[in-house]
């Protein structure tokens, strides 16, 4: 069985290659893409050869991990039936071509348990649930009644301030980009020199800025927690003496766990998170050098999604 996927062979190198699919076995699903989402934080690490060490790591490579298909095989054991709609985290299924995260194919073998059927009328919005479900792990553990500060207005940005609005936060978020700070949500979007405040309780960092930390401490509320849930290239660095007066806290929110999905498709659900207006470019799946370069490059980018239904 053979898949048309993304292959990125070196940074800035890409193309769309035939690759031989591993065979399923009892335990596997085949799905057919239709939609795959290219993430502007670690695939551009990805891209430009920034990528810090990470398991798995090397080229050649098959990104993404943002993908929405149908269920085309199913095995006995896979948990899973023919025509489902799922949402595919990824996959490792290209033989001697790494799985980086292995989800930009018109076609993939998974274990069926990592699979996600999703309603199929959320299309190829479906693409986000995994920034959704990242969105809320951040969040997890926060008082939303008090300050919160979000640092960056992408996808994730919004994601995050979408889901504290939803569980009853008023969260306010900087962009230092002007193309960026405009919402039709119910928070404030704003520059940081035109914040004054310095009581946050939470700031919660998802523009990926290595030179994030003196900023935010010294906007912390006593006692108050920095959340890292960007994804950092670099050494992370800060001065002691403020964050020592503060009492500040930082903890990195990695990625979701399957308590964090069910909670963001529950919400969804419940209509409590729209996850409309965040994909802003598309292009066919043929044309993937040209969408990688608009996803990095743009800034009214937010979400670039690549349609593999035509593969």
């Amino acid at each position: 069985m053979q898949t048309n996927a993304v292959v990125l062979h070196d940074p800035g190198k890409l193309s769309i290659e035939s690759l031989v699919l591993d065979d399923p076995t009892a335990a596997d699903a085949v799905v057919a893409v239709r939609w795959s989402g290219i993430s502007t934080g670690t695939e551009r690490l990805l891209w430009t050869g920034r990528m810090p060490p990470f398991p798995g790591m090397g080229y050649p490579l098959v990104p993404g991990y943002e993908s929405v298909g149908e269920i085309v095989e199913a095995g006995a054991d896979s948990g899973v039936r023919v025509g489902q709609t799922v949402f595919v985290p990824g996959a490792r299924c290209f033989g001697p071509v790494r799985g980086l995260f292995g989800g930009a194919a018109s076609h993939l073998v998974s274990a069926g348990g990592r699979l996600v059927p999703i309603d199929d009328a959320l299309g190829e919005r479906g693409t986000l649930i995994a920034l959704a479900a990242t969105a809320r792990h951040a969040l997890a553990g926060i008082d939303l009644q008090r300050p919160l500060l979000i640092v960056g207005h992408g996808v994730l940005g919004r994601l995050v301030a979408r889901i504290a609005g939803a569980l009853g936060g008023s969260p306010k978020v900087w962009e230092t980009n002007p193309v960026r700070r405009s919402s039709g949500d119910a928070y404030l979007v704003v520059a940081p020199d035109g914040d004054a405040r310095r009581d946050y309780a939470t700031i919660l960092d998802v523009s990926g800025d290595r030179a994030i930390l003196d900023t935010a401490i010294a906007r912390l509320a006593q006692g108050g927690e920095i959340v890292l849930a960007g994804f950092y290239e670099g050494r992370l660095e800060f001065d002691f003496a403020p964050a020592f007066l503060r009492e500040a806290r930082i903890r990195v929110a990695a990625q979701w766990r399957p308590e964090d999905l069910t909670a963001t498709l529950a919400l969804i659900a419940a209509d409590r998170l729209s996850l409309d207006g965040l994909v802003t470019h598309r292009r066919p799946a043929a044309d993937a050098p040209h969408a990688y370069r608009t996803a990095f490059g743009e800034p009214e980018c937010l979400k670039m999604i690549l349609d593999w239904r035509a593969a």
